[in-house]
């Protein structure tokens, strides 16, 4: 699902002595089945843009495309209804948001409220629960009896049910310790291939962003700072150091090796481990794939 926004401002209340310009003068692209990173410190329009991508929030100015459909500053969104079935959001711990007595009214609530039939929104459930690695016998458990992690797994199937094409991830791991959020940033890459999603990361995470993510944009203070591949974009310190935001570890191990050792070094998916030991084979003066 293609997304451009296209000149985009956006401002809280306007008019009034609490007037606030969240979004300015926005212009930017997400292609179609890109894993996309936005980043940007509180007050820099994540929260404000991605409100704006299943009608949420309509712009003040400018167009925003999502698809086949158009938010403008005047007149109606046609197909509203349609268009929210086709984005799945996953807020700030998305557990909170879970309500109904079992696991599997949680999860078929979504489909149902969009229409979908009951035979097929039941083979939803199920593919959904495979599709976070939770075992179908939850479904008849209440969700508020499980664990944190698996409260957190059970409200993502309830978006996955759906079945969006655009999937917005707005720190999906926060709260959660390492490992946890290792492993759910590797579900949801996994789920992105396998269901050929669009999906757009709103984080703090520079190491997530690296990792994950295949475009980069960085906003700051409502407008586009930074933009491009993320090996390109975390190369440029000082742009970095100018609105706060650190350099991934990774980037930061190349860039002193590249300084210390003239080492030819660069980035395409390795561990600071990986990246260890093919310094210390360049500096043994042997190539890495000899």
């Amino acid at each position: 699902m293609e997304i451009s926004f296209k000149q985009v401002s956006y401002t809280y209340q306007p008019n009034t002595p609490f007037e606030h310009r969240a979004i300015n003068d926005l212009s930017m692209d997400v292609s179609s089945g890109s894993f996309t990173a936005i980043i940007g410190h509180t007050g820099s329009g994540k929260s404000t843009l991605i409100q704006h991508l299943n009608g949420l929030l309509k712009p003040s100015s400018g167009e925003v495309v999502i698809g086949s459909y158009r938010l403008q500053p005047e007149g109606k969104l046609k197909g509203i209804k349609e268009l929210r079935s086709k984005v799945g959001i996953v807020f700030q711990y998305p557990e909170h948001q879970l309500f109904e007595e079992t696991v599997f009214k949680d999860i078929a609530f979504g489909p149902l409220n969009f229409g979908v039939d009951r035979q097929e929104v039941e083979k939803r459930v199920g593919e959904a629960m495979s599709a976070v690695q939770l075992p179908e016998e939850l479904l008849v458990r209440s969700p508020f009896e499980l664990s944190g992690g698996q409260m957190r797994r059970v409200a993502i199937a309830g978006v996955l049910a759906v079945q969006p094409e655009l999937l917005v991830l707005d720190e999906p791991t926060a709260g959660l310790d390492p490992k946890g959020q290792k492993e759910m940033m590797d579900m949801f890459h996994r789920l992105h291939k396998q269901k050929s999603l669009t999906t757009i990361l709103v984080t703090h995470s520079m190491e997530d962003a690296l990792a994950y993510a295949d475009h980069v944009i960085i906003l700051n203070k409502g407008e586009k700072y930074l933009e491009g591949k993320p090996e390109d974009v975390f190369t440029r310190q000082a742009d970095l150091r100018k609105v706060q935001l650190d350099v991934p570890e990774v980037i930061q191990f190349i860039t002193k090796a590249k300084e210390r050792f003239q080492a030819d070094l660069s980035y395409h998916g390795q561990t600071i481990q990986e990246l260890a030991e093919e310094l210390a084979l360049i500096v043994k003066g042997v190539s890495r794939y000899e």
